[in-house]
Order: structure tokens, then C-alpha cells, then sequence
């Protein structure tokens, strides 16, 4: 009777004051995954059948699967592992991989200034697998953000693990220092710096290192650049600004009427850097960056409407995942940022091809050389999914030249790397239990994390497999097909209200 009052006291508040509904998850003492076939997220070859024993919230065992396992406590894998177990789940046939490591992901409890369920994205970031989340400076604040990395941590909420970053604010280098005193007491676990002046940027990275508070930069356009970055032990590079700055003989090349802060100028020019970077002086930067220590996060994919804009603005998935208030926010408005492509034309997105080859390249060109390259979808901005974004980040790192099992690696271990995990990504006893359980082979096919599926032949007929089952982040389980069915229905209500209010 308490709960169902609960319930119906959490239903009667308006939206934007609506907690995250309970967590559907459920960790077991001992659940053991049978017959896998295992990607280990280390870069080695699909082994199995497997069986992994999942002790709490670590992984406990990884061994050749048996051909006959019981739940009363049979001996599995010729006496290996032993039950009893609390939970099974029959997993011949299916792949499991390390959960995702989305080290760029945006919490957001509204868009284009209507409130959304505050379980909308974590549900879509776990019904694709994706266990871990940077939250590289959330909109929503740090207080909120590290109050639900706590929640989420107690699973009392759906929800990936969470890793705060935080933006400070200060225009003295004095009030650099003590703001990020500050973020750091309030629950930050790392800082997402953008434009700053020098002495400020200076005191920021070194306040930085005396907190052990990591620093990401989206370097935009300004002073410093990705040497300077790298001097100051940045952390992570996000999208590219700063790499091809740093290689260009003079100022940026734009032109006569360019304004910074109009974003089509911004957007429609800032790839045109790759054309003007002088290649040894690129390389030479590279060389820095991996001196440093330093990841590269691409977020490829949140760019790719500047390339095929009507390819962005008709994916599939929007249909039944994506509430109308993200897809009025990716319309074009000037009050609203990324959402720029008003007037977008065909002379853009063939300048925006040209740009992205040239921006893959050197990404390769990193990795080769021993530089950390990681997934990040930057998703809720220019036509750009949470969950399905992640997804397609992956795909635009194979086509950048990464063969499947290193675009695994760069969304599990090099995630954890980036972030300091150091028992994170890999499937491996002792580590964290973070897995993605997958119909169908994601090195044949990445499209089968995509949360629609794919078409495939069977028994000569066409059908829809695909998507991950099941979840398990920290030894905690997740139906995935449940949690993509809630938000399926929280788009249809949405829809209904907007239609009952006579919105366009």
C-alpha cells in the first residue's frame, strides 16, 4: 500500500519535478552467463563458448563453457565453476562484450526547453550496452550530476555509472583556484574546460594537479592550443579543436565576415582547419599529445549532419525513441547551440566530407602511434541520438580506418583508461562486471548494438534480430528490451501530450 501511494504521489508531480523511476536492475550473489562467445575488450579474438561467474559486482571467472549446466549445482567446465547459482542466463549463441565506455555523454532533463523523464537518456545509454558515462560538464549542474552518480552508484536509479566532470567559471586565475576547490567538494571527479585566457588556463591546470582532478578540453577556437594542452597534462582532447590550430603557419584562415559566435560560421568553417594544417607540423603535434599521455575523443558522429544533413534529420530511430521536444531542439534556432543548419547547403557537407577524411586520418595516424583514442557520442545536440549516437560513433571509427575489434577496444578499455578505471572494460576475473550481452556478432556487424536491430536472413526469410539483451553493469542486470519498451512508451505519451496541446 506504501509503495502504490508513493507511486501515485510521483505520477501526480508536474514532469519537471518527476524523480527517476526505481531501479528495474537486480544484482545477484553469484549469476553465472552461459556459452558465451566473449570479445574481451582487450583486442584478442572472439573465444568460446564461455561461461563467466559473476560473484557481486565483479567477475569471478571466465572458463570453457560445459555442455550441461543446472542451476542446483552441477560442476561447469570439468569442476571449474560451481554452483549454486542465483541466476542463469542462457547465453549460447550470443556475444558478450565489455559494457561501453561513453566518455562524452551529456545527461539532459530537457530540451528546447521542455522537460523530458529523468530516466530518459540513462535508459536509452543502458538499453545499448553503455555501462560507464562521462558527463563532461552536464547542463544540469554538479550538484545534480554527483548526487545521481551516488544513486546510481546504490542502485536506486537506472542508470550507467556516472563520472561527473564539471566547467569552471572564473575570470582571475585566483578565481580559478578557488572555484575549483569548490567543484571538487561538491562531488566533481574531473573538470571540462573550454575558452579561457592564458593566466586562467595556466591556473586551472595547475590547481588541477594539485586536486588530482583530470582536465578534458573542447579547445574551440582561442590562444592556447593542443601543444599548450599537453604542457598542462590535459587529460583528453574532445572533437579536435586545437590539434590542426596548432600546425597552421599563422592565424586561422576564415573569412573577411566570419563571427565566431554566429554557429553557422562557426560549424560551417571549423573543419576547413584540417585543410590549412601543415602536415609536418601535425605530426609533430601528435607526437606531443602522445608524449603527454593524452586520449583523443573524436565524437565523430555528433559532426556527420554537416556531411548529409537530410541522412540526419530521417534516421530511423527517431520514430519510437526520440521525445519531440530533442527533435524541435535539433531544428535549426540561433538561440539554441548545434542547431545551426539553417541554409545548410550542398557546397557544406562536400567540404564537410572532405573535412571529416582528412580529420579520420590523423585519428588513425594517433592511434598508430601509440595515442589513446576513445568513444564519445555527444549526443542531445545536431540530430544525434543518446544510446543510438554511441553506436553510430563506433561505426565512423571503423570507417576511419579501425578494424572492429580495435573500435571495441576504444569503447571499453581505452574509455577506462581515459577515465582512470583501472579495473573497468575488459572481461577478465577481478574486474568490474560490465557487460553488454548482444544478439548477434558486432565484429560482423556493429550495427547489432543499435537498440532497432537489423534485418537479417534466416531460413530464407527476412527478419529483425539484433539489439543487446541484457545489461550488467557493475553485477547488476538489466532487461534491455524492458528498458527500450519504457521508452517507447514515455515518446508515445510525449507525443499524445504534444499533440493534446496543440503543439506543432
Amino acid at each position: 500500500m506504501r509503495r502504490l501511494i508513493l507511486l501515485l504521489l510521483l505520477a501526480a508531480l508536474p514532469a519537471r519535478a518527476q524523480a527517476p523511476t526505481p531501479s528495474i536492475g537486480t544484482r545477484h550473489a553469484r549469476l553465472l552467463i552461459r556459452g558465451a562467445l566473449v570479445i574481451d575488450g582487450a583486442g584478442n579474438p572472439t573465444r568460446g563458448p564461455m561461461d563467466i561467474l559473476v560473484e557481486g559486482t565483479h567477475i569471478a571467472a571466465v572458463q570453457p563453457s560445459a555442455e550441461d549446466v543446472e542451476s542446483s549445482g552441477s560442476s561447469v567446465g570439468g569442476g571449474r565453476i560451481r554452483g549454486p547459482f542465483d541466476r542463469v542466463i542462457d547465453a549460447r549463441g550470443l556475444y558478450v562484450m565489455p559494457g561501453i565506455v561513453d566518455v562524452h555523454g551529456h545527461t539532459q532533463f530537457s530540451r528546447a526547453g521542455r522537460a523530458m523523464p529523468k530516466d530518459y537518456v540513462y535508459k536509452l545509454w543502458l538499453a545499448h550496452g553503455i555501462t560507464t558515462v562521462r558527463d563532461p560538464g552536464s547542463g544540469e549542474g554538479i550538484d545534480t550530476m554527483a548526487a545521481h552518480a551516488r544513486l546510481s552508484a546504490e542502485n536506486r536509479i537506472n542508470a550507467p555509472t556516472l563520472v561527473p566532470y564539471a566547467t569552471p567559471s572564473a575570470d582571475t586565475p585566483e578565481e580559478a583556484r578557488a572555484n575549483l576547490r569548490s567543484l571538487k567538494a561538491r562531488g566533481a571527479r574531473g573538470l571540462k574546460v573550454f575558452i579561457a585566457r592564458p593566466d586562467v588556463w595556466e591556473a586551472i591546470g595547475d590547481e588541477a594537479r594539485k586536486l588530482g582532478l583530470p582536465i578534458a578540453t573542447d579547445m574551440k577556437i582561442q590562444e592556447y592550443d593542443a601543444l599548450d594542452a599537453a604542457r598542462l597534462r590535459v587529460r583528453s582532447i574532445e572533437h579536435w579543436y586545437g590539434i590542426p590550430d596548432a600546425a597552421i603557419p599563422g592565424p586561422q584562415d576564415f573569412p573577411a565576415g566570419y563571427n565566431y559566435d554566429d554557429e553557422r560560421d562557426r560549424f560551417r568553417w571549423a573543419g576547413d582547419l584540417w585543410r590549412q594544417a601543415d602536415s609536418a607540423r601535425l605530426s609533430a603535434v601528435l607526437d606531443s599529445m602522445v608524449a603527454r599521455g593524452m586520449t583523443w575523443d573524436p565524437t565523430f558522429g555528433v559532426y556527420e549532419a554537416n556531411r548529409d544533413l537530410t541522412r540526419a534529420r530521417a534516421l530511423p530511430w527517431f520514430a519510437e525513441y526520440a521525445m519531440p521536444q530533442v527533435l524541435t531542439n535539433f531544428e535549426p534556432d540561433p538561440t539554441r547551440h548545434g542547431s545551426y543548419h539553417a541554409d545548410w547547403t550542398t557546397a557544406d557537407e562536400v567540404r564537410w566530407r572532405e573535412n571529416m577524411a582528412i580529420w579520420m586520418r590523423w585519428v588513425r595516424e594517433y592511434a598508430r602511434r601509440g595515442g589513446n583514442v576513445t568513444v564519445g557520442s555527444d549526443a542531445g545536440f545536431i540530430y544525434h541520438l543518446y544510446g543510438f549516437g554511441t553506436v553510430r560513433e563506433m561505426e565512423l571509427h571503423q570507417e576511419a580506418g579501425f578494424h572492429p575489434l580495435e573500435v571495441i577496444r576504444h569503447a571499453t578499455s581505452n574509455g577506462a583508461k581515459a577515465l582512470g578505471l583501472a579495473t573497468t572494460g575488459v572481461i577478465r576475473p577481478g574486474f568490474d562486471a560490465d557487460l553488454a550481452i548482444v544478439d548477434g556478432n558486432p565484429l560482423h556487424n556493429l550495427k547489432v548494438l543499435y537498440g532497432t536491430g537489423v534485418l537479417t536472413e534466416r531460413d530464407g526469410k527476412l527478419v529483425r534480430a539484433g539489439g543487446v539483451k541484457w545489461t550488467v553493469k557493475q553485477g547488476i542486470v538489466f532487461d534491455a528490451e524492458a528498458l527500450r519498451a519504457d521508452v517507447r512508451g514515455m515518446v508515445q505519451r510525449a507525443k499524445g501530450a504534444t499533440a493534446s496541446a496543440g503543439a506543432p
